[in-house]
């Protein structure tokens, strides 16, 4: 066994040097700070100085500085946030939670572009954030914890919203050409102008990339065209988003610290691994003033998506398709008077979804070639609820909401009901239930209060409880012989005291801490069983910083320090005793990011900036038992742009400066550590090049 995690307290003491040690730095600008407008929590912009609310936002000029390939560059800004990389375009979250996988994982997050759920709730995907175009976004909002009334089923841990860019108001046309290692090639568009009532915005890119490892190559495009009219009466806008993704896969390399090892790390055990994703979603958002307090918006949207892939991390290999189309409307009426702010409304959404999962050939009696599993589900989900924030003179702020949802399944097996196995089998791994309905009502409450200290400087205390459904594929996709899934929505609990403001408006700060408890967890018994009534317990501080050292020099730093731990005794798989207690499996107790930030505007004559960020990883164990372990790793990334004339700038990007051996994730199955390696030290260039208006 390795040796134990360090204490949390050990930990916090860290995290607390990684805060200090670039503010006594000598040498070290700052960027522009954003104004504290927030989206996500109203679905309009308000100020979220006051909002007794957990909340994280990333600008779309640190998106375009940052230039990222996969979101996980973006989320090191997002404390208490680790986008964990698979191979390509994959990703798992982790957000005020460890990185949730398996039963019950999925559907612990919210995640969504403009406010619409990327897919339908009941049938997300661990790597759905690839679906955003989050590289040429507007802005992207991150609400840690439970959510506010507006958002239902699976906004647990939180919400990450990917928010469009908004029509310039002059022409803005611009090409973006860059060019990386391993034959990576990536070129980014963008046109956006507003003529009288209308506003045109239209972002598209497309990537291919070869692939550090063996057989891991991708190529993918995405596209957002968004029109905004300002109406006498009316205000519409309407989005139309589409991603698609073809991807060969690099499974996980095995054996201990295989990620170290030059034999290893480059080769593909799984060739013929594969990922196709496609997805579409449009909708229109109006909104009329009904007389001077109150606003009615009307959102319907459509959703769309496909998916095939190789399951590479299961030894048999099989293949699943999956897809789901869904028609949805949003109606809320919003009350503005001097003294509150108050939002009620009704959500609607019905999907068609299916699922069919084969193999080619026999890897044993168990897991047989053939169909394991295909069905259809048709699901009916409701919801009304009520938010309301005060707005007065007064130091005190109050904010709340409920909601009440409903969530109706209709499946139908389209394959024999029973095993999936022949007679031979001795313990089929494939179970499939005849055709049934199952429907969950659920509710949440969020309450908090905020006083202002200061009239820059606030704290706030926060109560909330967020819920989701049990998932399509844990009640239909069942194992071992189980033959009726008996699930109960999953319930969190959170309590949360904050403190943010800034000073003289260039240095700001934000302080989190929270305890967490969670209720019903869905998990896999030692039996494969899909069943209720695990308890989870998580607590921790959120740290965000950024501070002016000169006029040309900042420093930035976004922390985290947390425990995440099993609160009930379980027979979980792959467990053995009890395990009440013990860190679940990768939740690292700190992790975060430090950036060091000059503006170097003046000496080179254009507008110029570079930054050399630390990401830093701790260890974490990598089962439930507790018994193997990831030692974690620190990376440094360099980032330098500067505009080269009015119209050409140029980027150049410097990955993992010391050329680290690391795992962007490790894992502990069928009795080998396994592992998603981490590249080698990469350069980027980027040339851009604006058209027509130019920057002066």
């Amino acid at each position: 066994m390795l040796a134990n995690t360090p204490t949390l307290s050990r930990q916090f003491l860290s995290v607390v040097v990684m805060l200090l040690l670039p503010a006594i730095s000598s040498s070290v600008q700052s960027n522009t700070l954003d104004e504290n407008i927030l989206v996500t929590a109203s679905r309009v912009e308000e100020n979220a100085m006051k909002l007794p609310l957990a909340w994280s936002t990333v600008s779309s000029e640190t998106l375009q500085f940052i230039d990222p390939i996969h979101i996980n560059e973006i989320m090191q800004r997002v404390p208490g946030a680790w986008i964990s990389r698979g191979n390509g375009q994959e990703s798992i979250i982790a957000l005020r939670s460890p990185v949730l996988t398996g039963a019950g994982g999925c559907g612990a997050f919210f995640a969504a572009a403009d406010g619409i759920s990327l897919r339908a709730p009941g049938f997300c995907n661990v790597n759905q954030l690839f679906d955003t175009n989050f590289e040429q976004a507007g802005r992207i909002e991150v609400i840690r914890g439970p959510a506010t009334a507006l958002y239902g089923s699976n906004a647990m841990h939180g919400v990450i919203n990917v928010i469009s860019a908004a029509p310039t108001e002059e022409i803005d046309n611009r090409l973006a050409l860059e060019a990386g290692p391993y034959d990576y090639y990536r070129g980014k568009y963008r046109y956006s102008n507003t003529l009288g009532k209308h506003g045109i915005s239209v972002s598209a890119n497309g990537t291919t990339d070869g692939g550090y490892k063996d057989d891991s190559d991708y190529d993918q495009q995405k596209a957002t065209v968004r029109h905004d009219y300002a109406g006498e009466h009316w205000d519409v806008r309407t989005v139309l988003d589409a991603a698609n993704l073809n991807q060969n896969t690099a499974g996980f390399v095995e054996g201990y610290q295989a990620y170290k090892d030059n034999d290893l790390k480059k080769r593909n055990p799984n060739p013929n691994a594969y990922r196709d994703a496609w997805s579409v979603r449009l909708y229109s958002a109006a909104s009329i003033a009904l007389n001077d307090t109150n606003t009615l918006t009307v959102t319907p949207y459509l959703r769309d998506n496909d998916m095939e892939f190789l399951q590479h991390y299961l030894p048999w290999q099989p293949v699943e398709e999956n897809a789901h189309d869904s028609l949805g409307l949003r109606a809320t009426v919003q009350t503005n008077t001097d003294t509150l702010r108050w939002i009620n409304g009704i959500d609607v959404e019905y999907t068609n979804a299916s699922l069919k999962e084969t193999q080619d050939e026999d890897f044993s009696p168990n897991q047989p070639a053939g169909v394991h599993y295909d069905y259809q589900v048709n699901a009916t989900g409701g919801a009304i609820y009520s938010q309301l924030r005060t707005q007065s003179d007064s130091p005190w702020e109050i904010d709340g909401g409920v909601r009440l949802e409903y969530t109706s399944y209709d499946y139908t097996n389209k394959t024999a009901d029973g095993s999936g196995c022949g007679p031979e089998a001795t313990n089929c791994r494939f179970y499939r239930p005849s055709d049934r309905e199952n429907d969950f009502t659920d509710w949440s409450l969020n309450a908090g209060v905020s006083y202002s200290i200061t009239e820059n400087h606030i704290g706030y205390l926060r109560l909330a409880r967020g819920f989701r459904a049990p998932q399509a594929t844990e009640l239909y996709r069942l194992q071992g012989g189980q033959e009726t899934a008996n699930l109960d929505s999953e319930k969190i609990d959170n309590i949360e005291l904050g403190l943010r403001g800034d000073w003289l408006g260039t240095t700001r700060y934000d302080v989190a801490v929270y305890y967490m408890h969670k209720d019903d967890a869905i998990f896999q018994d030692a039996n494969r069983y899909n069943v209720s009534g695990a308890q989870t317990r998580h607590y921790g501080a959120e740290i965000s910083f950024d501070y002016p050292i000169s006029d040309h020099w900042s420093v930035g730093i976004d922390a985290n320090v947390a425990s995440h731990t099993y609160d009930s005794n379980i027979e979980l798989l792959g467990s053995s005793g009890n395990i009440k207690g013990n860190d679940i499996d990768t939740a690292p107790k700190a992790f975060g990011s430090a950036r060091l930030d000059w503006d170097f505007s003046a000496l080179a004559g254009r507008s110029s900036r570079a930054e050399l960020e630390w990401v830093y990883m701790d260890s974490y164990y990598l089962e439930s038992q507790n018994n193997h372990q990831y030692d974690g790793h620190s990376l440094l990334n360099l980032r330098i742009t500067s505009d080269l004339t009015p119209r050409w700038s140029a980027g150049l990007r410097l990955t993992n400066l010391l050329d680290e051996d690391y795992a962007e994730r490790a894992d502990f199955g069928f009795g080998e550590y396994r592992y998603f390696v981490g590249q080698p030290r990469g350069a980027y260039l980027q040339i851009s090049y604006q058209f027509g208006a130019t920057r002066g």
